[in-house]
């Protein structure tokens, strides 16, 4: 009886055995053999060769240098206190850094770890150094390291390439940031078989997914141009004592970023070493109230509504005019009776402008605000643009629309002035900026073509005002900078900056905008600058500027004078 027990219980035991064998070795088997074959294979991420970035005229502003991830393998590393040491010695040319250096390699030379990282980014040079040592254990991988031949030119368009949360190489502001969809590539895989000891197995498996190198952008950017505007911004900066200037020119006819400069800027090749608040465009993202330069888009849309003509006279410029207990001046306590609205443009009197909102009511002006592009974003091709929003029409009051007439209570940015003064330039209509003009893509080019918005006045209408802008420069208080023998149409433009609940009457945003030649315009532009404090007023700052720029890009341009 009890051998039968037995019995049984072998033949159940041998059983078990058995199903369990045939669970692993055929129905288990695929799975166990991946697994145990990635045991021996090693896989490295490849980074794709980030595309560069060129001028209008071809010339190269943002590409790759060699660079290289030195890498150790502790398991491998027989002694890591003396590789650490020798290591130390080649990376750090001061000798008081080289112990803390070689600290800090050690420790993570012993780490229970296969694959440490040692240093992110080394230079050619460097790894040549590092290979006569030969230490056994110690690898490099390539990484692209990003190289901009201009250095500081050009940094607020151009943005900069920093690692991310993740270690990835990543752009930021600027096309960097706006394109890094198109210019990080695609990146590839390198997988090696390699033996217990982590060394690569002669005859074994190899893997390899080829990177595919990102798109190349080529830019409306002319370094001319380019270099012409932060030569003049960077000595009116310090000529006029600012805490901060820009300058941006554009195409009026095709939207197209001809130049745009900010001081104080960056390197963007050396990012790590400027303070974080130097990578913002003050262009795009910067937002203040605008002062008089309004005032010609006030007066467009006024004209646009047939509500007044030039020489329309105002009936309330005799003096101050009183609207809900405020009283509004013009800026040099100075006024006429029989003032035109061309006048109003010319003398930048506030109380004109006053009259000129009136006529046009906060339901029309409030519409031409928003048809001129303000409280949107004008859809450039740099990352980080932001867009002040507008007040709610159904919040305006009658102070709202007064002082709106002549560009205070309003904000709006850099970008979308010098856009909305573009309308007056080409016709009446709203262009969409763009910094990029081409994306190439192994031979492959994708062009980007100029994009009309809407049309917010009539082409006869921004001819009017276009008129009323030269006469502003001819006869305004700018007048004595304007090179000789040109048609420019301008308007200066001094705004107070609002500082707890007042304006600061010595505390200023002094600009001037304008195109040229105005018949038939090449640019337009304008030049802003934060604080001066050699003068408060535009036409004493920014029009200076905006007129030496003007007069070298109109010879750059082979324009030659008309009068």
């Amino acid at each position: 009886m009890r051998f039968k027990f037995l019995k049984v219980v072998y033949i159940f035991i041998f059983a078990a055995i058995s199903i369990r064998l045939f669970y692993w070795q055929v129905i288990m088997f695929d799975e166990l053999s991946v697994r145990a074959e990635q045991q021996h294979l090693v896989s490295f991420r490849l980074e794709a060769p980030r595309g560069s970035i060129f001028s209008a005229d071809g010339a190269l502003m943002g590409s790759n240098k060699p660079s290289f991830l030195l890498f150790g393998l502790p398991k491998i590393i027989k002694n890591p206190d003396e590789a650490a040491l020798k290591l130390a010695q080649v990376i750090v040319s001061d000798h008081k850094e080289i112990q803390a250096k070689r600290e800090d390699i050690r420790s993570k030379l012993s780490q229970d770890l296969y694959w440490v990282i040692l240093e992110k980014s080394i230079s050619l040079e460097l790894k040549g150094e590092i290979e006569k040592i030969d230490i056994e254990g110690i690898g490099f991988e390539n990484i692209a390291s990003r190289l901009y031949p201009e250095g500081s030119s050009a940094a607020h368009i151009l943005g900069f390439v920093g690692a991310d949360a993740m270690g990835k190489q990543t752009g930021y502001f600027g096309v960097e940031g706006f394109y890094n969809g198109q210019l990080k590539g695609v990146g590839g895989i390198l997988t090696e078989e390699k033996d217990a000891r982590g060394l690569p197995i002669l005859m074994g498996k190899f893997l390899n997914k080829e990177p595919k190198k990102g798109n190349d952008l080529i830019l409306n950017i002319d370094r001319t141009v380019q270099y012409t505007v932060e030569k003049n911004l960077k000595a009116g900066v310090e000529k006029y004592g600012a805490k901060s200037g820009s300058v941006v020119v554009m195409d009026p006819k095709t939207g197209a970023i001809l130049a745009m400069a900010s001081f104080p800027n960056y390197d963007p090749g050396d990012f790590a070493s400027f303070p974080k608040e130097y990578f913002k465009n003050p262009i795009v993202a910067d937002s203040y109230e605008p002062g008089s330069t309004f005032k010609v888009l006030v007066m467009a849309a006024a004209l646009n509504e047939n509500l007044v003509k030039p020489d329309t006279k105002c009936d309330n410029c005799s003096g101050p005019v009183q609207i809900s207990g405020y009283t509004i001046r013009t800026w040099n306590n100075q006024y006429q009776k029989e003032l035109s609205m061309t006048d109003a443009i010319i003398h930048s009197d506030n109380t004109g402008m006053v009259f000129a909102g009136k006529k046009l009511g906060v339901d029309k002006l409030y519409e031409y605000i928003k048809s001129f592009g303000f409280g949107t974003l004008t859809g450039i091709d740099l990352q980080d643009e932001t867009s002040p929003d507008i007040r709610p029409k159904n919040d305006w009051r009658e102070i709202d629309l007064a002082t709106a007439s002549f560009g205070q209570g309003i904000a709006v940015t850099p970008m979308q002035i010098v856009r909305a003064v573009g309308v007056l330039a080409n016709g009446g209509k709203l262009m969409e900026p763009q910094v990029v003009s081409k994306i190439r893509d192994e031979g492959r080019v994708t062009e980007i073509k100029p994009r009309v918005v809407r049309q917010p006045i009539s082409e006869e209408t921004a001819k009017a005002v276009a008129s009323i802008m030269v006469d502003a420069v001819v006869k305004g208080e700018a007048r004595v900078f304007a090179p000789k023998g040109f048609k420019i149409a301008g308007k200066t433009g001094t705004a107070q900056i609002p500082v707890a609940g007042h304006y600061d009457a010595n505390k200023t945003i002094a600009s001037f905008v304008g195109f040229a030649p105005a018949d038939d315009p090449k640019f337009v532009m304008l030049v802003r600058y934060e604080e001066p404090t050699s003068s408060i007023y535009g036409a004493e700052t920014a029009a200076p500027t905006f007129f030496e720029i003007a007069k070298e890009l109109l010879a750059y341009y082979n324009i030659a004078p008309t009068e």
